[in-house]
């Protein structure tokens, strides 16, 4: 399995817009955060989890050439903004994509993507078909049945007041955009390896992890190894991750993972 952290930043992303704070003017690479994302790669099947309103140019520079699912952590901007960038990967592929998400997300999606999921579909959008995810599920290649299914358990979790969706594939879970985990789903994440977790700053927000309740997660899971992921730009690279216990460190973008699938 090899996993590629495409974008750790936070809705806005980093640098901010007219700012000039030191991790803002910051020289180190590891302080340029795009909207979060992740592809993970398994035996030849390619799952991404969200497409933000960067994943063009994440795509372009991880040369992703394969796409055979999407899985949606919540519907907020940063997440989905980035559908329509999916069309290429259908221009010599016309198999369509499963788009998976929770209830809740998938009801908003079929809103304000109606031309992607309505009756009355544009004949040139992504070929997406939007799924529920209502337990475990497998996403198969849509380039080759030799590629084996790949096995995709949801994690149950809160984003503020918004029921929210991370995911572990075999070892690995990817837990972005959380301030809540409810013991069911720690149970679920028991024995994994990798783990990528909500971190958004020092300073209280009730939507997401700071900082120091992430490091206490991420202990209670107890994963060999965890990186912190949607910072924003109070948190500079060198220095925060300097401080961070063994075994857990911040993502950066381009982080390329790999462990055994299972």
């Amino acid at each position: 399995m090899t996993v590629t952290l495409l974008g750790t930043g936070t809705s806005v992303g980093v640098p901010v817009l007219g700012c000039d704070c030191r991790v803002c003017t910051s020289s180190d690479p590891r302080d340029r955060r795009t909207r979060c994302a992740c592809l993970v790669e398994v035996d030849g099947v390619h799952i991404l989890i969200d497409a933000g309103p960067d994943f063009r140019m994440q795509a372009m520079r991880e040369d992703i050439q394969a796409v055979d699912a999407l899985l949606i952590t919540h519907h907020h901007f940063d997440h989905v903004a980035g559908l329509d960038d999916l069309r290429p990967y259908f221009f010599w592929n016309r198999q369509p994509m499963p788009c998976i998400a929770r209830e809740n997300t998938a009801e908003v999606m079929r809103t304000t993507f109606y031309y992607i999921f309505g009756e009355d579909r544009y004949s040139g959008a992504a070929l997406l078909q939007l799924q529920t995810a209502n337990g475990p599920f497998e996403v198969r290649s849509r380039y080759t049945d030799d590629a084996p299914p790949v096995p995709v358990q949801p994690i149950e979790m809160t984003h503020g007041d918004l029921p929210a969706l991370g995911y572990r594939i075999g070892n690995f879970a990817y837990l972005t955009d959380a301030s809540y985990i409810p013991d069911a789903s720690f149970e679920k994440l028991d024995g994994v390896e990798i783990v990528v977790l909500d971190a958004l700053r020092h300073k209280p927000h009730y939507k997401h992890f700071t900082i120091p309740e992430a490091v206490d997660v991420a202990q209670r899971i107890g994963a060999r190894q965890t990186y912190f992921t949607h910072m924003t730009h109070s948190v500079l690279h060198a220095e925060e991750d300097a401080r961070l216990p063994e075994g857990i460190n911040l993502g950066y973008d381009g982080l390329i993972i790999t462990l055994d699938a299972s």
